[in-house]
């Protein structure tokens, strides 16, 4: 099949505007299994995206208001870039997410922008996003787009992405407070999520974040559980005093968002069990 080496993304964008059938190729950790499994037909050309060296890059941006700014993340950074420096101190969480990734060897190649054209509720960056509040970047021939994370995943890899966009980045606030993420799977590595949990606090507004993977069609937020926590803490402080009965229940709370099936790498019942001490344990390193 023809393959497109672009080193720009104008050039992506104007293949993809007469060609959107194309199969755009990030990382090309999850589409080339479901090719090789035929789980998915081979396209008929491919656009490989590593020469867009635009993608590959990340950015950080100060606030006009006071406030930390903000980071935009290239769609083609790999992971292996997000797991130690500036970024990773910028976001813990995504760098923790990012060490979970399969092997050395897939962190070399797989991308959030891959993550995020999947689409699977097991991809471990999208918790992430999601308790950051990300906002995810579109362009196409016919211009640009920005679209909350929240909005742009619509159910087991569905997307909004339109024919012939292209995902070129994301942006996330930088936040004071701990963050942190965790997963369970059926073994300790190179594993696909069996239940993935992000919990992200926000000093600055008094605020945390929950967001929940692989326990639903897309990645669930915990708005009874963070909003229950605000009102029982005071989440300005660095120093948390978390009671082990507040653990407990923020946990439970967490657990009763998700909406957990059986299937071949765990049962609803476990997935639950999991959300519930997943959560209640973040809290607790919180509060370390």
């Amino acid at each position: 099949m023809p393959v497109l080496t672009p080193s720009t993304v104008d050039e992506v964008l104007t293949h993809l505007g007469e060609h959107p059938e194309s199969l755009v190729l990030s990382g090309g950790t999850d589409v080339m299994v479901e090719i090789n499994m035929a789980h998915r037909k081979a396209p008929d050309d491919v656009v490989a995206l590593r020469g867009v060296e635009e993608l590959r890059a990340w950015s950080r941006h100060p606030s006009s208001a006071g406030g930390a700014g903000t980071v935009t993340i290239g769609a083609g950074l790999p992971y292996a870039e997000m797991e130690h420096g500036e970024l990773a101190e910028l976001f813990p969480a995504l760098a923790q997410a990012a060490r979970t990734v399969g092997s050395p060897q897939i962190r070399a190649a797989g991308t959030l922008g891959g993550n995020l054209g999947t689409c699977s509720p097991a991809g471990d960056g999208l918790p992430v996003l999601y308790a950051l509040d990300a906002v995810v970047h579109l362009r196409s021939v016919h211009g640009r787009r920005d679209v909350p994370v929240a909005d742009f995943m619509t159910g087991v890899k569905r997307n909004v992405l339109d024919a012939g966009e292209l995902i070129t980045g994301v942006t996330m606030p930088i936040r004071a407070g701990w963050q942190g993420y965790s997963k369970v799977g059926v073994r300790n590595a190179m594993v696909i999520a069996t239940v993935s949990v992000c919990l992200a606090m926000d000093r600055d507004e008094g605020a945390v974040s929950l967001a929940l993977g692989a326990v639903g069609t897309t990645i669930l937020r915990c708005p009874d559980a963070e909003n229950w926590l605000a009102g029982e803490l005071d989440l300005t402080t660095a120093h948390l005093d978390i009671s082990d009965a507040v653990a407990s229940e923020f946990g439970r709370r967490a657990a009763a968002t998700a909406a957990p099936i059986d299937d071949h790498r765990s049962t609803a019942a476990y997935r639950g069990h999991a959300v519930s001490v997943l959560a209640s344990r973040l809290l607790r390193r919180a509060a370390a």
